[in-house]
């Protein structure tokens, strides 16, 4: 909380210390905090004081509030007035710009847009402030999709830093003008343009000689920046020497003290993300890797991780990134937990991710699709194909992501594929998702998985030796970067043809390590399938015990999946799979009992 005035009087330090005791007071004590504050009024205190005291209550009802009416006219008040008040930066351009958040939060975005404008106008001499205005205009525009705007303004913002303040501040600032401009590109899938980009600001970044945490903090930002560009192609295994510098500098990071080196020029006090937020941002991309690669207690690990640390952040920290990486953690997890069997704590996730988009309108405009393509994989992992199908067909109308639109569109596919009666749908999905030419995005993850789908297919129609040709170039696509998951399924599939082939050797060397890979991952339906395979090959090949003891681990994976099927359908909250329009219902109603069948899984 601000409190630097000149000629401060006795009653008003008064008030700010027993106000800030209270804010800090754990809990906080907001009522007695903003009682404080108020009273600050009573005095008839001069314009400074008057326009810092709006500022500081309409700081602390926006954060620690729902009452954003009182906060907005406190903010609102705190920069007219400072506006009156020669040299009182700080105050004047801090309230347009709580005032502009607090506007988007109640979207309001065309209030936002003119005030965030008239701020950065009159801010040019001020550098810190100017260069933060700027990035939060472009961050709205970004919002918007508007990303060529957005892609102006850090261009403007990047000519400013080339003229501006110190040697270290230009190169501090340009350097994060830069990088936000290379994660835009990155969002438009401009990837000629990324990488010359990306090579440059590695060298600022490396040559860069200012304050410790601060070279750190754009080291950060720039690794992020590189494991998203990596993850987005579906190179797990190439992204790996990059993740573990990002491991390291965020370790370094957290080694260091806010307070080591006092900077001198107001502009070195800019940060492009607290490190608190900086430890959770890394815990996510090292999740996500762990997601894609198949190490899903590695995964589970970070997510509990990152989450605790999160709950922490929001008790003090309501800023809406908190939120977004809550979402987005949990939507890993959940597909996390569809994979090792636990769909009964997968769909109370789903419902708590829905909760979350409850509470926050352009976070559930954001994750929407995501949202519904999780209800869809709980579907099929349940055996409700209709409405998985609804569910994926209601996420691709949601969505203008490439990435996530041919995710979706393969596990239509494989859907299609189950129900055997959907030729002519399925066969346009494959269309679009061909993995020989013209595939529509550049991801090696998603390219392998449209080769399995075609193997599947293949499989089912019974054309085994295409099935094979498709499932091989998985496996080497798979064994190239790493994804252990699709190097399973390609191998228990394969040494099911094998296996009908009559060619039970070559069945058993491909389905033995699908099972040890899949044990390691873990993945509950390839183990259900790998161990009923090895029940028949090895009876087929007069390996008695080998066969009792496949047949038994059968049993027990049959049963640990009929009991947490069982679980998940008599949730009240396994009537989602029936939402398909609209915000996340409310309220959930409890049902009588399953209705879905575990038939296809045993």
């Amino acid at each position: 909380m601000a409190s630097n005035v000149e000629a401060p009087e006795r009653w008003y330090l008064a008030l700010l210390g027993f106000a800030e005791h209270f804010r800090t007071s754990s809990p906080p004590k907001i009522r007695l905090c903003v009682h404080c504050l108020q009273a600050v009024f009573q005095f008839k205190p001069p314009q400074r004081i008057e326009a810092r005291t709006h500022l500081q209550l309409g700081s602390v009802l926006y954060h620690h509030t729902k009452n954003s009416e009182l906060a907005r006219n406190h903010l609102e008040k705190a920069w007219y007035i400072s506006q009156q008040v020669p040299q009182f930066e700080d105050v004047k351009f801090e309230a347009a710009s709580i005032l502009s958040e607090l506007f988007c939060q109640q979207n309001l975005v065309d209030s936002a847009k003119p005030l965030l404008r008239k701020a950065i106008q009159i801010s040019q001499q001020t550098p810190y402030w100017h260069c933060r205005l700027l990035f939060q205009l472009a961050q709205l525009h970004t919002l918007e999709k508007d990303l060529v705007s957005a892609c102006d303004l850090l261009g403007v913002g990047a000519e400013y830093a080339r003229v501006v303040g110190s040697e270290y501040t230009r190169s501090m600032i340009w350097a994060l003008f830069l990088l936000s401009k290379g994660m835009l590109l990155l969002m438009e899938r401009k990837l000629a343009e990324v990488h010359p980009l990306l090579t440059l600001c590695g060298t600022i970044v490396e040559n860069w000689q200012g304050n410790p945490i601060q070279k750190e903090s754009l080291r950060v930002f720039f690794l992020v920046l590189q494991v998203t560009h990596y993850l987005d192609a579906g190179q797990v295994k190439s992204v790996k020497p990059c993740l573990k510098q990002l491991q390291q500098c965020i370790q370094t990071i957290s080694t260091l003290h806010d307070d080591e080196i006092l900077p001198s020029n107001p502009a070195d006090l800019f940060h492009w993300l607290p490190k608190e937020h900086m430890c959770v941002l890394v815990y996510l991309v090292t999740v996500m890797h762990s997601m894609q690669a198949g190490y899903l207690e590695k995964a589970q690990k970070y997510t509990d991780k990152a989450l605790m640390q999160l709950e922490k952040l929001k008790m003090l920290d309501c800023s809406p990134i908190l939120s977004t990486f809550q979402v987005i953690l949990l939507e890993h997890i959940i597909m996390c937990r569809l994979v090792t069997g636990h769909k009964a704590t997968a769909l109370q996730e789903i419902s708590q991710v829905c909760q979350l988009c409850q509470q926050s309108p352009r976070l559930f405009t954001n994750h929407a699709a995501q949202l519904h393509t999780l209800l869809g994989l709980y579907c099929i992992s349940v055996n409700c194909m209709d409405n998985a199908e609804a569910q994926f067909t209601t996420a691709l109308r949601l969505t203008t992501h490439q990435e996530l639109w041919t995710y979706i569109v393969t596990n239509l596919a494989s859907v299609y594929i189950r129900e055997g009666n959907r030729h002519q749908e399925l066969y346009s999905l494959l269309e679009r998702i061909n993995p020989d030419h013209n595939f529509p995005v550049s991801s090696h993850c998603l390219r392998a998985a449209a080769f399995y789908i075609r193997g599947l297919l293949s499989f089912f129609q019974g054309r085994y030796n295409e099935a094979k040709r498709f499932l091989r170039e998985t496996l080497k696509m798979s064994n190239a970067e790493d994804l252990n998951r699709l190097t399973a399924c390609s191998l228990v599939l394969l040494g099911h043809i094998f296996y009908v082939l009559g060619n039970h050797r070559e069945s058993n060397n491909m389905v033995v390590p699908a099972m040890q890979l899949a044990s390691k991952i873990p993945d509950m339906s390839v183990q259900l399938w790998s161990s009923a395979l090895l029940k028949d090959l090895n009876k087929a090949l007069g390996n008695t015990m080998d066969a009792h003891e496949a047949a038994q681990m059968h049993q027990n994976f049959s049963q640990q999946l009929l009991q947490d099927h069982i679980a998940a359908c008599s949730l009240p909250e396994h009537n989602l799979i029936s939402w398909t329009d609209g915000p996340p219902p409310v309220q959930i109603q409890a049902q009588n009992g399953p209705t879905t069948s575990l038939a296809s899984l045993l």
